[in-house]
C-alpha cells in the first residue's frame, strides 16, 4: 500500500469510476499518468510537479507497466495507492472591482492544442488566463464554451488540466505567485516549471490580470 493525498475533484472521479484496468497515458520516473473514465489522472513523486489532476505520493521514483481501479482506489502494478489526505488546489480567492472577464489571450480557436508536448504551450496559456479569473471571481463563461468545444484538438492530459483551471485548481507555484503576483521570486519559482509550462501559466495569468486591473 502506498499512501497519497488527493485533491477532493479527483478523489470524488476515482470513486465514481468503474472497476477495471485503466491504460497508461504516460510513464516516467517521476509520475504516471492513468486514463480513468475519460480524464487523466496522475500520480507524482517528490520531484514532479503537482498538477492538480494528480494524487501526491512521497515516492522518489516509479517503474509501472500497468494500472487499475477496484473500489475507487487507484493500483499500479497491483499496489493500492491509499488516499489518506485531502489536499487542496484551489487558487486564492482575489478581491477586484472588475465584473466582465478579459479578453481571451489570443485566437482560441487556434490555441487549443497548439504546441509541443503533453501540455501544448497555448493550453498553458490558457489555463493560466483561467485561473487567474477564478481567483478573482469573474466568470468566463464563452471562453469556457469555446475551448471545451476545442477539447479534443488537444491532449487528454492538456484537456484534463483546462477543465482543472475552469475550476480554478492549479498546480502550487501557480497559486502561489497569484498571491504576490509582483514577486519576483514567485515569478522566477513558476516560469521554471517544466520545459516551458510554467513560463505559458505566466503569460495567461499575467494577461488577465492586467487586463482586470484596467477594468476595475
Amino acid at each position: 500500500m502506498i499512501p497519497v493525498s488527493a485533491p477532493p475533484r479527483v478523489r470524488a472521479h476515482l470513486r465514481g469510476a468503474p472497476d477495471g484496468p485503466v491504460p497508461v497515458v504516460h510513464r516516467g520516473r517521476d509520475a504516471v499518468y492513468v486514463e480513468v473514465a475519460g480524464r487523466v489522472v496522475g500520480v507524482v513523486g517528490r520531484r514532479a510537479v503537482a498538477v492538480p489532476c494528480a494524487l501526491r505520493a512521497d515516492v522518489e521514483a516509479f517503474d509501472v507497466t500497468s494500472a487499475a481501479l477496484r473500489g475507487g482506489e487507484l493500483h499500479l502494478d497491483g499496489e493500492p495507492l491509499r488516499i489518506g489526505r485531502v489536499v487542496d488546489v484551489s487558487v486564492p480567492r482575489r478581491a477586484t472591482g472588475a465584473t466582465a472577464p478579459a479578453p481571451p489571450p489570443g485566437d482560441v480557436d487556434r490555441m487549443v492544442g497548439h504546441g509541443d508536448g503533453l501540455t501544448p504551450y497555448d493550453d498553458d496559456v490558457l489555463c493560466g488566463w483561467f485561473a487567474a479569473h477564478r481567483a478573482l471571481g469573474v466568470a468566463t463563461p464563452d471562453v469556457d464554451a469555446a475551448v471545451r468545444a476545442r477539447l479534443d484538438r488537444t491532449t487528454l492530459l492538456s484537456a484534463t488540466l483546462l477543465d482543472c483551471a475552469m475550476h480554478g485548481e492549479a498546480i502550487p507555484e501557480f497559486t502561489t505567485w497569484l498571491a504576490a503576483p509582483a514577486d519576483p521570486t514567485r515569478t522566477a519559482a513558476l516560469a521554471a516549471v517544466g520545459h516551458s509550462s510554467g513560463r505559458g501559466l505566466l503569460q495567461g495569468g499575467r494577461f488577465a490580470l492586467d487586463h482586470l486591473r484596467s477594468a476595475a
